[in-house]
This record gives C-alpha cells, sequence and structure tokens, in this order.
C-alpha cells in the first residue's frame, strides 16, 4: 500500500535559503502540499552570500524568471568568474573564469595541447592559458553579452553568473512564491514539539504561544539549526583544521568605474578579501583567521582596501566551517547556514541551496519517511560538500606566500584525495570529475595552474599533432576568442541597454 502524501510543508527562516525553498515548493510541488514558512522579521539574516556559480541560471529558468526583469530587481551585475589576486604569490594573479578554456581536438581536452605547447616554447607562463579563455578575456576588457550560439558554428565558450543584492533576490523570490499560494506566518521560534513515539518533529510552537504543525520541515534557521541540531541533534563534521578562517566583516561601499563582470579575492595577511560589484554598491568583506589577526586589524585592513567610501559600518560574522553530519535527519531538512557554511572563496553557498532542494525534489518523500531515500539524501550529500570542501583547501594549500598563516595552510596535512588529485595533475596534467561533483575539470585546471600546480608532463596522444599543425590550432583557438570578445558590449552598456536598475542610473551613466 502507498504511503500517505505530505500535504503539509513548513519551512522555518525566511532569508535568500528560505524564500529560495518556497519558491521552489511552489512551483514544483504546487497545490498538492501546503507551503508555510515562518519568519521574524526581529532576527537579521546574514545576507553576504551575493555572488553565484553558473548553476544558478538553471534555478531561475526553473522557476520562469525573466532574466532581465531578475537583474533589474535585484540591482545584479554579470559575472564570467573570479580573479584571484596574490593567492600563489603577492605578486601573482589569475582567474577562475566559466565557460571553455580553448576547445577539445580528438580524445583528448585542449590544456594537453596547451601543455605541449608550453613545454616546448620555454618559457611561458601559466597565465598563458586565459588568452584561450572568453571569458577571461572579456573579463579583462570590462566586456559581456550573452552567449548567441547557434548550429553550425563553433561555440562562443561564454558562460555566466551574477552577482546579486541577497536582501532584494529574497524579497523578489518571496513575491513569487505569496503569488504562488505560499503562506508567510510572522513570529519567532521558542521551542520544537517532537512526537513521542518517534521522535520526529510534530510543529514550531512560536513565542505567542501558536503551533505550527507541518509533515515535512525546512531548516533555514541559520547558524542555529533550531530544528536540524537543537531539536533533532543532527552533529556538525568541524573542517576548521582545514578551512582555519573564523571570522568574517562584510561592509557595502560606493561604486566605481569600471564596472567589472567578475568577483575579486584577494589575499591578505590571514585571509583574504572579497570585492563585489552590483549595480548600485560594491559588497566587500573580509574573511580572516582569528589566530593570527585580532578584530581591529582585520577591520583596519578592509577598510583601508576599498573602492569607494563605505556606506555602513563592517557587520561582524563568526562562523567554524563545517557541515551537519546528517543534513536530513527524521522529517527535517536543513539548507542554507542550517546545514553549514564554508567561506564564500569560489561562490558556493547560494548553490548549495539550490543543490540541497533539487536532491529534495528527486528523492520528495511520503510522510512514510523511507530510511533508504534519506541516507541516500544524505550520502549525495556529504559527496557535494566534501568535494568542494577539497577545491577551497586546495587554494590555501598551495601557496608560495610569506607570513605564518600562510605557511601553516601549505604546511597542514591535506585529505588523501586532494592529495592524489594534486599528485595526478603534476605528473601529466590529467584531471578527471568524480561522478557528479560541482567543480569540473576546467575548474581545477585553472586553480591548479593559478596556484603554481604545474605538470610535468602531458597526454601523449598530443604529440600526435606536427609542430606546425599544433601552432596552427592553437593560433586558431586564440583567434576565435579574440572574435567572440571583439563583439561584446562594456558591462556596464550591456546593462544600461537591457537591465538597468533605477538605483544604478547614476553609476551606470
Amino acid at each position: 500500500m502507498a504511503e500517505a502524501p505530505i500535504r503539509e510543508i513548513v519551512i522555518i527562516g525566511g532569508g535568500t535559503a528560505g524564500w529560495m525553498a518556497a519558491a521552489t515548493l511552489a512551483r514544483f510541488v504546487g497545490p498538492a502540499a501546503r507551503v508555510t514558512l515562518v519568519e521574524s522579521d526581529e532576527i537579521g539574516t546574514v545576507g553576504v552570500g551575493e555572488a553565484t556559480i553558473p548553476q544558478i541560471q538553471l534555478f531561475n529558468a526553473g522557476l520562469g524568471l525573466d532574466e532581465d526583469d531578475f537583474v533589474r530587481a535585484t540591482n545584479a551585475t554579470f559575472k564570467l568568474g573570479i580573479e584571484f589576486v596574490g593567492w600563489h604569490r603577492p605578486d601573482a594573479r589569475y582567474i577562475h573564469a566559466f565557460g571553455a578554456v580553448g576547445r577539445g581536438l580528438g580524445l583528448i581536452p585542449f590544456h594537453h595541447y596547451w601543455l605541449r605547447h608550453a613545454q616546448t616554447n620555454q618559457p611561458m607562463p601559466a597565465v598563458d592559458l586565459w588568452q584561450y579563455s572568453a571569458c577571461a578575456q572579456a573579463a579583462a576588457h570590462n566586456r559581456f553579452s550573452r552567449p548567441n550560439d547557434q548550429p553550425g558554428r563553433l561555440p562562443s565558450g561564454i558562460n555566466y553568473a551574477f552577482h546579486f543584492d541577497a536582501a532584494m533576490y529574497a524579497a523578489y523570490l518571496r513575491s513569487y512564491a505569496e503569488r504562488a499560494g505560499i503562506t508567510r506566518i510572522e513570529g519567532k521560534v521558542a521551542s520544537v514539539a517532537l512526537r513521542s513515539e518517534d521522535g520526529f518533529i510534530e510543529a514550531a510552537v512560536l513565542a505567542d504561544g501558536r503551533r505550527i504543525t507541518g509533515d515535512l520541515f525546512i531548516d533555514c534557521s541559520g547558524f542555529r539549526g533550531l530544528l536540524i541540531e537543537q531539536a533533532l541533534e543532527a552533529g556538525y563534521d568541524d573542517w576548521s583544521h582545514l578551512l582555519p578562517c573564523d571570522r568574517a566583516l562584510a561592509v557595502p561601499c560606493e561604486s566605481v568605474q569600471p564596472l567589472t563582470p567578475y568577483t575579486r579575492s584577494t589575499a591578505r595577511d590571514a585571509g583574504w578579501q572579497w570585492r563585489i560589484p552590483l549595480q548600485h554598491r560594491i559588497g566587500n568583506g573580509h574573511v580572516y583567521c582569528s589566530a593570527f589577526t585580532s578584530d581591529d586589524a582585520a577591520c583596519e585592513t578592509l577598510l583601508a582596501n576599498l573602492d569607494g567610501k563605505p556606506l555602513a559600518d563592517p557587520r561582524p560574522l563568526r562562523f567554524t566551517t563545517g557541515k551537519r553530519r546528517r543534513i536530513w535527519v527524521k522529517n527535517c531538512v536543513a539548507l542554507g547556514l542550517a546545514a553549514g557554511f564554508m567561506e564564500p572563496l569560489e561562490s558556493t553557498s547560494i548553490h548549495l541551496v539550490q543543490a540541497g532542494l533539487a536532491r529534495l525534489l528527486q528523492l520528495f518523500p511520503t510522510r512514510g519517511f523511507a530510511d533508504a531515500d534519506i541516507t541516500e539524501y544524505n550520502r549525495q550529500t556529504d559527496f557535494e560538500w566534501t568535494a568542494i570542501r577539497d577545491f577551497l583547501v586546495l587554494h590555501y594549500h598551495a601557496n608560495d606566500r610569506p607570513g605564518a598563516f600562510w605557511r601553516q595552510c601549505r604546511e597542514m596535512p591535506i585529505p588523501d584525495s586532494l592529495s592524489a588529485r594534486i599528485d595526478l595533475f603534476r605528473a601529466n596534467g590529467r584531471l578527471f570529475r568524480e561522478h557528479e561533483e560541482l567543480f569540473a575539470e576546467v575548474g581545477w585546471l585553472q586553480v591548479l595552474l593559478g596556484q603554481g600546480v604545474m605538470p610535468n608532463g602531458h597526454h601523449p596522444l598530443a604529440d600526435q599533432l606536427t609542430p606546425q599543425e599544433l601552432a596552427e590550432f592553437m593560433t586558431l583557438t586564440k583567434r576565435h576568442v579574440d572574435h567572440v570578445v571583439g563583439g561584446m558590449p562594456d558591462h556596464a552598456q550591456f546593462i544600461a541597454a537591457h537591465c538597468a536598475s533605477r538605483l544604478a542610473d547614476r553609476v551606470l551613466a
């Protein structure tokens, strides 16, 4: 006999995670289940997740959002990648660009031909790789346009994400969700009632005594984890021995020109600083390790390195990098900060909410809550979080910077999975994507090279081209990139023509 379907879904907490969940459930679960979101205006949200990765396009498209309208409503800009300044050495910089880098030929990816070309044309710095990336070259020239790929023609190699105001995005999704029938309840959760027979959540009890009952609960309550941790004791995997930064400061500042189509991450003495350009302001922050610098010194570093006048006082954030040991427990799934936290070095925070929702829809339960479904959800989630963790650790570990903090990062033991990947790449430039991990080979390639990990060899099949054929292939590949980028307008001009917000009129003029 089929189990009874889910009829009541309760989301605890708003912010980006809560309203992403509400909008998703409104769109895909629809009238089959009633969805209620509980949040309190008295409780602020962290709201630093303003940079995204290209998968956000899929999320927005799945909701049926008009992209220009979304960009306009959230003061968004376009993002072609993340520039890393000073991460390998103080004088070095590179970009983790989205989209393609070159194009494969035969059975092997482009970078093996580039490696052969580089290894036989010494000296050639690793930075030369990015002349074969349309996104990297467009970012370098502050240009942007959406790809206009057509059948029978070489693809542009362009892919993109967004920078947006996280509070405005949450408000935009709230409007979407409420139009679709989501009920919002203003209130603060005072306690959680568990069923005596099985320990499942029966109701969230608000401070005024109201009981919000449900079949399935989504915990978006932030670091507190009101349901997943305080009520259900999911446990927490602490990764601070691998990612030692434990504090951050966030502050907006006035905009400056040009309007850059990329995020910037700049290494500092005890951490790093982000720069996220929006249409109406620039979002900035300093992620740092409190064991190597004081809060006052970190604040001074942040404010001394802004492009424009600060628009508010720096807002502090304390965290322990890691994740809940189980992100789905009984009838509760955690999203956002309630699930865990990894610093926004590669802009993965919003994606992890998106991925958690996609996984929930794939394994959407009945009121029987099959243990096998919950186990599979947690297995897939563990794999994704761990793979992202390793990618972030690479940035810290492969460095040649001075200073005690960076020396500790360079010398710290790293996971065997990451060590094996570095060794494989260092030998002959080989990269393999494990299952459906978030970052594909082209992402690992750029960060490995950017952090100074150079292969000793390349795939032997790349030697099948004659030197003349190889030179011609590399020339044609670069010519295609130059053609694509040459036809793109200035980033600010593109926004002004298609999706400028009212708040950006002065900035984009």
